[in-house]
């Protein structure tokens, strides 16, 4: 074996056993999970849970800090930049993807690296019922016969419900008009009051008008059917394939420790998938759709990808473009 092999050798080897190390001694104090939110809303529980199992995974207790401000861009400025030991990650969701085109000082999806995938709480498209549109191809149908003419409600453009209808438009092929309203609230009195025949909210919003025959549930965005309505469809069943709605995946600074995040990415995806947190979350009405590492990166990779022309026309791209 010649020198220059005999060094190189010996080179992997320590890089090998440094790695080891660090990936044995992680973690070496409580770790922060950084939540860009205030204390007390749905992400916010649902990161209280993740934390408090995967402190019992890792044997090192998660703390979580509230860091609200500026849609949540400041707090994940701070953690991109910040601790690079694997002791702090965070949460992205669908509007820090519209965040990191229309605010200079929000980071982008490259600062990070994805450890996991949560889920989504997806969006739906929902009907009046007397529309008489009960599938999505009712609804393709009676769009191409009157484009333009059916309304949609949904939140302000760049919100989770006005990509949601965006993206859908474009998936199905058809037109219709945003009617944008101040939240999910208005939203769902606009088309109980027949200010719209459509909307595109989350399952929860409108479930009970669902159940009562209020409103028709078409699809729902999400990978899986929604536990709340088993029977309805979801856009890749009824042959639309589309996944929207609120989304968060768990993240750390892209060059944080490779080591020590590999260590907390599986101590967070065991935590996800462990069978009492899932009832728990289950129970508070989240959807848990676990992802590892590669899996969930090549998927958030994807909805920046499919948002941005979203964002685009929407002008809501303004201080970065692809």
């Amino acid at each position: 074996m010649s020198l220059k092999s005999i060094v190189v050798a010996a080179l992997s080897a320590l890089t090998l056993s440094v790695s080891g190390a660090v990936a044995a001694d992680f973690p070496t104090k409580p770790v922060s999970l950084v939540v860009p939110w205030p204390a007390g809303g749905g992400s916010d529980i649902l990161m209280r849970m993740i934390a408090q199992k995967t402190s019992e995974k890792l044997g090192q207790s998660v703390v979580v800090v509230n860091q609200p401000g500026a849609g949540g861009s400041l707090a994940l400025r701070e953690v991109a930049d910040g601790d690079k030991s694997g002791h702090t990650f965070s949460m992205i969701a669908t509007g820090f993807i519209a965040e990191q085109y229309g605010n200079p000082n929000a980071p982008t999806l490259d600062q990070f690296k994805v450890l996991a995938f949560v889920g989504t709480d997806p969006a739906i498209m929902a009907a009046r019922a007397d529309t008489g549109l009960k599938t999505l191809d009712d609804l393709v149908r009676k769009a191409k016969e009157d484009p333009g003419k059916l309304r949609n409600a949904n939140d302000q453009p760049g919100g989770t419900s006005y990509v949601a209808a965006s993206l859908m438009k474009l998936k199905l092929g058809i037109d219709y008009t945003l009617v944008p309203y101040a939240g999910s609230a208005p939203v769902v009195q606009a088309i109980l009051a027949g200010e719209t025949q459509l909307a595109t909210p989350s399952v929860t919003d409108l479930i009970a008008q669902h159940e009562a025959g209020e409103i028709n549930i078409l699809a729902v965005a999400g990978v899986e059917r929604h536990f709340l309505a088993p029977d309805v469809p979801t856009f890749t069943e009824a042959g639309y394939p589309l996944v929207t709605g609120t989304v968060r995946a768990l993240v750390v600074p892209a060059d944080a420790d490779p080591a020590a995040a590999e260590v907390l990415g599986k101590a967070i995806v065991d935590a996800l998938n462990d069978e009492s947190f899932n009832k728990t979350a289950r129970d508070a009405g989240f959807t848990i759709t676990p992802m590892g590492s590669e899996e969930a990166t090549a998927f958030m990779e994807n909805l920046d990808k499919e948002m941005y022309p979203v964002l685009l026309e929407a002008g809501l791209v303004k201080v970065r473009q692809k």
